[in-house]
């Protein structure tokens, strides 16, 4: 139990006469009325009807202080933590309502100048010694300051917890949009958002920023979900085409190596992650040029290289069944005849002075490969399939190159 002692610190009720605690009593109801009165003139928050929630609370938590600041009058060593366990309920519930502790003090203040006047008057009529009203106007400041006090921890500690809830739902929501789905059906994305206080988008991007440690982005983390995947920062950004967030990320992350996904739908941002991630392995996989110490990377023009990255075994594996006839000619040869077989797919006409101008070589020498080609491979270079994966395979063993 919490006795006044540890409660209040100056406990000036004590030297008040306890026939104070009789009258006060009696009047509680219209002393309630004006408190409450007053406050919702005085404090706009509160300005709902008393048939309300609102107004109920209010006019139970006025009448409860009065009846407490009679009883610390009549019986100042009487335990309080009812009383105490009321006024921090009252300020979670004012924090769940969307108020303020503002709000709430203003309406404190109000009611103690209010409680004072009444007091005050009853002294007066009771014929108690005039130097009672000085004892009176500080009792009450302490008694409502002490409840004040004691609403805000209330309010505090909803607040606290309710941001935690928050970031606690943030982080399932990045695992749930950054995990690739696993043939099982999902549950839906709102009510997980609604927790992460995170309005669902149209459209996200992921941008990854490696060796980030933490990444903070001035006036938008709000705005932003993260995740730390090893060393790497990863960041969804919502609506990246229109609201401007990407650039404040590129901003945050200027000088570091960075990459952004390419703009997929929301419940696609694992698919963003991928490329970004891609994009970024094959950039640690190429020459560093001369002052580059950071980049931000796109990736939404390379998306075809990094589809074939992610599948890169398995390029390897058509590289040999569909081109395994260089095998078995030197290395010069073959990456000559590689080189030119690419230049005759990609061209519309497949004629000699095509691919020369696309080689750069005079067109005899263009001849002489593709008939080279045309020995080695014969009607297969007529076939779309054979077409596509030839093509498949040499634009993976051109990134394989690239690589090593």
């Amino acid at each position: 139990m919490t006795s006044p002692v540890e409660t209040f610190t100056r406990q000036p009720w004590r030297e008040l006469p306890p026939v104070l605690a009789e009258l006060i009593r009696a009047r509680t109801e219209s002393i309630v009325t004006d408190m409450t009165r007053a406050i919702r003139d005085e404090v706009p928050p509160y300005r709902r009807s008393l048939d309300s929630a609102v107004g109920r609370d209010l006019s139970e938590s006025i009448r409860r202080a009065v009846r407490q600041f009679a009883e610390l009058i009549e019986h100042p060593d009487s335990a309080q933590d009812h009383h105490l366990h009321h006024f921090r309920h009252l300020g979670r519930i004012e924090f769940l309502n969307g108020r303020t502790t503002d709000a709430l003090q203003a309406a404190f203040r109000v009611g103690a100048r209010v409680g004072s006047r009444r007091y005050a008057e009853m002294v007066q009529e009771a014929t108690l010694p005039p130097a009672t009203v000085l004892t009176l106007h500080e009792a009450v400041l302490v008694h409502i300051n002490a409840l004040s006090n004691e609403a805000v921890k209330g309010f505090l500690a909803a607040q606290q917890r309710s941001e935690g809830e928050v970031k606690r739902a943030r982080r399932a929501l990045v695992e749930r949009l950054l995990e690739p789905p696993r043939g099982h059906e999902r549950a839906p994305l709102g009510p997980l958002a609604e927790r992460a206080r995170w309005p669902l988008p149209g459209a996200v991007a992921t941008v990854v920023v490696r060796s980030a440690g933490r990444l903070t982005v001035p006036g938008a983390d709000g705005d932003l979900l993260s995740a730390n995947r090893g060393s790497d920062v990863v960041l969804i950004v919502p609506e990246p085409e229109t609201s401007g967030l990407l650039e404040r990320v590129r901003a945050a992350a200027r000088g570091q190596v960075a990459a952004v996904g390419p703009v997929v739908p929301v419940h696609e941002a694992w698919l963003s992650l991928q490329c970004a991630r891609l994009g970024l392995d094959r950039r640690a996989q190429l020459p560093t040029q001369p002052g580059d110490d950071g980049a931000f990377l796109r990736v939404d023009d390379e998306l075809a290289e990094l589809h074939l990255l992610r599948g890169a075994p398995i390029g390897e594996l058509l590289d040999r069944r569909v081109l395994g006839v260089f095998a078995d000619l030197p290395r010069g040869r073959a990456d000559r005849l590689a080189e030119t077989l690419d230049a005759l797919l990609m061209s519309w006409g497949r004629t000699a002075p095509e691919v020369a101008q696309a080689l750069g070589i005079h067109p005899q020498t263009a001849r002489q490969r593709l008939r080279r080609l045309e020995a080695l491979f014969g009607d297969r270079l007529a076939d779309p399939l054979f077409r596509f994966e030839a093509l498949l395979a040499l634009r993976t063993r051109a990134l394989r190159a690239d690589a090593g």
